[in-house]
């Protein structure tokens, strides 16, 4: 049986359980991750100890003390021209893809955002089917300038 358990401004996570999470998601997301940094950025930002930060939740499912899955959901701060909340990162133990966690996992945290959810993916990701039939689409195509 998986339970899941939420971080967000009302529930922040120690400092080993902001190790557990950013070492989970740095292992698990592979060619799609990025540095620890940035994932803990991103976490605190859902977590509001970022004092610029609109919130959100990481969302971690387990089996009994084990982890299996995590996503960090992050606030725009914005509505309409720009969805509520952006998913960040999701990834499932390699062990457990295909078995439902990650879906479990995304159907969870669409419960949980308040508003309208924007996430990134590239095209050869295999998570794409998934996120499709949840209901996403593609509706445009994102470019960037960096800087």
């Amino acid at each position: 049986m998986h339970s899941f358990k939420i971080y967000n401004s009302n529930v922040k996570p120690d400092a080993d359980e902001k190790q557990e999470i950013v070492d989970f998601l740095f292992n698990h997301l592979g060619q799609y991750g990025d540095p620890k940094e940035h994932i803990l950025s991103c976490l605190e930002f859902a977590t509001m100890e970022n004092p610029a930060a609109f919130g959100g939740f990481a969302l971690v499912i387990k089996d009994k003390d084990e982890i299996l899955g995590i996503t960090i959901v992050n606030k725009t701060g914005m509505s309409g021209y720009i969805p509520e909340n952006i998913l960040v990162y999701i990834a499932v133990h390699e062990k457990t893809r295909g078995k439902g966690v990650g879906k479990a996992l995304m159907e969870k945290a669409i419960t949980l955002a308040d508003g309208d959810i924007a996430l990134h993916v590239e095209p050869d990701n295999p998570a794409k089917r998934l996120y499709e039939r949840l209901g996403f689409s593609n509706k445009y195509l994102e470019m960037r300038l960096k800087k």
